[in-house]
Parts: structure tokens; sequence; C-alpha cells
């Protein structure tokens, strides 16, 4: 059994993680192939050595660039890899333009396609993610879902019998990389912050960096807040708050180099909360017991909402609040899994 999985942002690093340790275990005969999407050492290879993910066998380097652009190019570069390797599965991951340009590319050459993390809505179309995940979505043979809202999305597009429910791979990773946090005191240290007197940010997406007046509302509302802010910047915000002139060091926020997966979930599990834009930070918070602020209007992660262990918010006074507002009542509730998906999903396969 041959399984080529099909990466290229930090999300599917951390989603293949698991997977690729489950190929292992079983000997199955495992090729990644790195597009290249998210290209610099802190986005790409430090998730590869930090998780213990062999190197990618095949590197497709496209780099940045439009969406259109970015697909086109993975599709030219990938078709001959698959024509080459002919594999049993090809497993694409998530909502990125790999994922879609990965599925098209095998699709096209009538190699069985797995996507998994299938099954997620926002129903967001101007979203870049949305289109991805539903196209992926309908072109796939098979849809490895995490959670049962996902199997209701699926099946309600006709989609049912092609679906299985096996459980989030990033609750895997998060059970293994909570396990050995003893670094943690560490990690803290350098930042300059003490446990349960901060929160973690992270903002990314277009709607929320490409426009100058929206930007400069949210990080002006972070540095007011009343406590530390530590700001990891993602490439995109850094060239942005560049672009537009937005200074990211002011009042409560100190802006901060993205972190190692396990340096990120120490930090995550030791703040007193999260404020983010990213679908994975949402669920990892949830999973982690941490309060999270989401600027944004909707979510895919709904099972997150409950209880109010998610908000979701737009700058200003409303993220002054949620962001500042006391912790939820524990929960219990596991929607995304036990820590077996890579497991289940590997079954689903047949491997």
């Amino acid at each position: 059994m041959r399984l080529l999985s099909v990466v290229g942002a930090r999300p599917q690093f951390v989603k293949l993680a698991p997977v690729a340790a489950e190929c292992a275990r079983r000997k199955i005969d495992h090729v990644i192939v790195h597009t290249g999407q998210h290209y610099e050492t802190a986005l790409s290879e430090v998730f590869f050595t930090d998780l213990g993910i062999e190197d990618a066998h095949v590197h497709l380097s496209v780099g940045s660039g439009t969406h259109g652009a970015q697909t086109a190019a993975i599709l030219e570069r990938l078709e001959p890899v698959l024509t080459q390797r002919r594999p049993d599965w090809v497993m694409v991951y998530g909502d990125t333009n790999s994922t879609l340009a990965g599925a098209l590319t095998a699709v096209k050459l009538r190699l069985p396609v797995a996507h998994l993390e299938a099954g997620l809505r926002s129903f967001n179309r101007a979203m870049p993610e949305e289109p991805n995940r539903v196209l992926t979505d309908h072109a796939a043979d098979l849809l490895l879902a995490p959670t049962t809202t996902a199997m209701q999305h699926l099946a309600a597009e006709g989609l049912g019998s092609r679906s299985r429910l096996v459980g989030d791979v990033m609750v895997d990773v998060l059970h293994r990389q909570r396990a050995s946090l003893g670094h943690a005191d560490a990690v803290l240290a350098r930042l300059h912050v003490v446990g349960g007197t901060y929160s973690v940010a992270t903002i990314h997406r277009a709607e929320n960096t490409d426009d100058p007046v929206r930007l400069e509302a949210i990080v002006a509302t972070l540095a007011r807040l009343g406590h530390r802010v530590v700001l990891l910047v993602h490439p995109r915000l850094r060239d942005r708050a560049a672009e537009h002139g937005v200074r990211l060091d002011r009042g409560a926020l100190r802006s901060h180099d993205p972190l190692a997966y396990a340096e990120l979930v120490a930090l995550v599990d030791r703040a007193r909360g999260v404020i983010t834009d990213s679908g994975g930070l949402q669920k990892e918070a949830f999973v982690l017991g941490v309060p999270c602020t989401t600027v944004r209007r909707e979510t895919e992660w709904v099972e997150t909402l409950e209880n109010g262990w998610n908000v979701l918010v737009e700058p200003g006074a409303e993220l002054v609040s949620a962001a500042s507002r006391p912790r939820p009542e524990p929960t219990s509730a596991a929607p995304y899994g036990t820590g077996r998906a890579a497991a289940a999903a590997l079954d689903a396969l047949g491997c």
C-alpha cells in the first residue's frame, strides 16, 4: 500500500504528524509531497523537525502568489510526481490551495483521493478556504470528517455515502504535545510573561489584514487590553502592517516571531486566553481548556462556541469585553475525538 500526502502550510504539517507516525507504525509506504505554499523556515521546516516528521520526499517549491497562480503551479508540478509514484491513495489535508490542487491533480489522473478534515463549512464564500473545502469534498472519493457536524454537512450535500467519522487529528497531536510540556517555563521566561496573566494572539486572514482601517482597529484594540498580549506575527501580518504603517508593538501588545508547535502549545496552555482569526487555534484552545476570542463573523468549529469557550467578535469594545471575560464553566465535551483519528483514518483507507 502506497499513500501519498500533499501538504503545504503550517496547519497541514501539524495534521500530517500523527498520520506519518501511524504510517510508520504500520510500515506503510508513505510519500510526503511539500508544495512549498508556506516556505519560510518558521512556518515550514521547523514543524517537520519539532513534530518528528521525516523530510518531505518531494518539494514542489511553488512559493507565494495569487490564488490562481499558486494553485496552477501546484497542478503543473504535482502531475508528473503522481504519474511517477502512482500511489494507491492521495491524501489531502484541510482547506488550502495545496488541498484543492492536490485533489484536482489526482482526480484528473484517476487516482483515489481522501480528504482529511472534510465537511467543515463556514458558509462564507468570501473566505478563500470555503471554495477549497467544498470543491475538494465533491471531488474526493473518501471524506474523513472530524465531527458529527461535519458529517451532517456532507450528508446535506449528498456526500454521506463517501463520508467516515474519524475524529480530529489535531487532538492526536495535542495529546502528545501536552504530555511533554516540561519546557513551558523556559518559553514563558523567554517571552517575559507569567502564566495566567497574558493572552496569545494571532491575526493573519486577508479580511483582517488587507484592509488598513480594519487592521489598525484590531491592533489598536489589542493594545488597549488590560493585560499583556503576545502577538505571534504571521508573514502576512508582518507584510501588511509594514505596508499600511500599522505599529504592532504598543500598549499591552508585544509582537514575536512564530513559535515551534510545541512552544505554541506550551504558551497557549498557560495563557489566560487566546485571541485569533485562525480556525486551528480556536480548536486547540478549546481542547486545552483556554477561553478563545475569535475576530471573525463565523467559524467552522461551531462546537467551540458552546458554553462560551469561544466568542465571535468585531474589533472595538466587543473585542475588549470578550478578551477580558471570566473563565467559562469547565466542560467535559470532547467533540473532536479522543486522540485516535489518524488510526481511524488509515483504517478507513484499508491501510
